[in-house]
Order: C-alpha cells, then sequence, then structure tokens
C-alpha cells in the first residue's frame, strides 16, 4: 500500500484545476476534461486525436480543453500527469517489491502464483470472455495467415503460439522484435490476415506501429490485455480480458497469457479439425523421415 500512500501526498494539479473550472466549461469541453481527469493513465498513451475519437470531439476541441485547464498544450499536461503518477517501476523493483513481501517463506510464494493464475482463469471462464474468444475463433478460421505480436517475455510466448499455430495447420508468423528486425517481420503481414496482439497500457511505438500497418491492410486486430482502456484497446476489433497480476507493484504473471493463447489454438484446431488432423498426420511423416535410420 506504500505506493497507494506515495501517490495520494502528491499534489493533484490536475484534479484541482478541472474542480475549480468544471463549471465553467461549455459541455463539450467539460466531457473532454471530465473525461481526461477520469482517464490519467490512458491520456498518458493517447494523442490528441485519440482522446478526440474517445470522447466523440475534435482534435481542436482537446486542444482547447486542455487549454481551459490551465496548461499550454497536451505535453504540459502529460509532464504533469507522470510527475503525478510518479517513475514507472521496472522489472527490478517489482522483482524486489514481490519477494519482500513473500519474504522467504516457499508456500507464500506458491500461494501468490497459484491464487493469481485462479485469479485470472475465473476471469477467462467468464461470459464476456467466452464471447470474445468465440469472436477470436471465428476470425481465425477464416484466416489466411496470422500474425503474433508481443515484445520482451510476451516475445517468448509469440513464438511459441506461432509454432503451436502452424502444427495445426493456420500459417503463422512471430512480429517480436524492434526496430528494423520488426519491420522486416511486418512485411509478412498481409490482406486476408488476422493479427493477435498481446499489449498493456503503454502505448509504445512498436505495438503502434503494428496497429498502423494492420489497419492499412484492413487486418483484424484481437487483443489479449488486463488494459481494457488502452489506446490498443480502442483499436482492436475483439479484446479478451486477460488478467496478470502485477498490483501494487509486484510482478505479472505471464502464464496467464499463456493459458488464453492455449485455449484460443485449442479452439481454433477444433473448429477447423479436417485440416488440423490433416496437419499433424504429415507433420508426423515429415518427423519419421528426420529419424536416424535403426540398427539391425
Amino acid at each position: 500500500m506504500a505506493a497507494d500512500n506515495s501517490l495520494k501526498n502528491r499534489t493533484d494539479l490536475l484534479g484541482e484545476r478541472f474542480r475549480l473550472r468544471e463549471a465553467q466549461l461549455s459541455p463539450r469541453l467539460q466531457a473532454v476534461a471530465r473525461y481526461i481527469n477520469t482517464h490519467r493513465e490512458s491520456v498518458l498513451d493517447s494523442t490528441a486525436i485519440e482522446i478526440a475519437r474517445a470522447t466523440n470531439t475534435s482534435d481542436a476541441t482537446v486542444i482547447r480543453a486542455v487549454q481551459a485547464l490551465g496548461f499550454d498544450g497536451l505535453r504540459e499536461l502529460k509532464q504533469t500527469l507522470q510527475a503525478w503518477f510518479g517513475p514507472a517501476m521496472n522489472s527490478a523493483e517489482k522483482m524486489s517489491t514481490t519477494v519482500s513481501e513473500l519474504t522467504s517463506d516457499v508456500n507464500a510464494g506458491i500461494d501468490f502464483v497459484l491464487q493469481g493464475h485462479q485469479r485470472a482463469c475465473e476471469v477467462l471462464a467468464a461470459a464476456a470472455n467466452r464471447q470474445a474468444v468465440t469472436a477470436a475463433v471465428t476470425q481465425l478460421s477464416e484466416a489466411r495467415q496470422v500474425a503474433i505480436f508481443g515484445i520482451n517475455a510476451s516475445g517468448i510466448l509469440a513464438d511459441y503460439s506461432t509454432r503451436l499455430f502452424i502444427r495445426i495447420g493456420l500459417p503463422a508468423v512471430s512480429l517480436n522484435r524492434s526496430g528494423v528486425a520488426l519491420a522486416e517481420q511486418l512485411l509478412a503481414l498481409q490482406r486476408g490476415d488476422v493479427l493477435i496482439m498481446m499489449a498493456q497500457k503503454s502505448a509504445h511505438r512498436e505495438g503502434t506501429t503494428v496497429i498502423r500497418e494492420a489497419k492499412r491492410l484492413g487486418v483484424p486486430i484481437i487483443l489479449l490485455t488486463s488494459a481494457s482502456d488502452s489506446f490498443f484497446a480502442r483499436e482492436a476489433d475483439v479484446v479478451i480480458n486477460v488478467p496478470r497480476g502485477g498490483e501494487n507493484g509486484r510482478i505479472p504473471l505471464h502464464g496467464t497469457v499463456l493459458v488464453c493463447l492455449e485455449m484460443i489454438v485449442l479452439s481454433v484446431a477444433t473448429a477447423m479439425s479436417t485440416r488440423t488432423v490433416k496437419t499433424m498426420k504429415r507433420l508426423q511423416d515429415l518427423y519419421r523421415g528426420l529419424k536416424p535410420a535403426s540398427r539391425k
């Protein structure tokens, strides 16, 4: 709870200005200002155009609302929000926080992981998520190819899931690099494909670039996330809620995302069972040909 207390102790400049000026704003400016005040983390990763889309206004209206709150522009507003939130915790800090809370008790570590996965599975099994997975499977069953985006730890899951999709007869590619290497991977994305994204709140350059290319090609986007109010969630065609933990500075659990990916793969395999069985038989034939000849 230390992080929460430190947040409360910081001066909330945006909140104070909103409370003082809300009544003086026009209805449209008021709506934008209220959205900014309520969706602060999302605003940090959004452009004026994206905020305008979320509030059914224009980017000019967004800028006027920001200025009406006493900021020179969106950049100054974001700098104020960043100062209020404080620096984001890196992986080392999250690990330090987690292990210090769990001390040396092995059972505490076991319970932390098991309870996190249990909560995630309960969410994945909810009706809304079942409907989202059903929609995702429909898209994937008709795809020319599936592209799977993820960076850092999610990049490893992207490679693993790519292999699973190929084994059931659905061509797949990973989008899990950065810089020019990601640009090279994106050349494989074509019309008729479906994109699976693993992304959270931060609208990083890799993710936004992949989104833009998918939109240009008319490629449907299936998002696996715990950040339902993020830029990625607003751009996705299907959003599957995948809790990862990580609250109060604790480490996130990537296994929950893997559970969702395997759930999707098996559902697609079931939906296109004939192709799946045919591909698996061909895989076994190829594998037998690679085995060394037995000595008599």
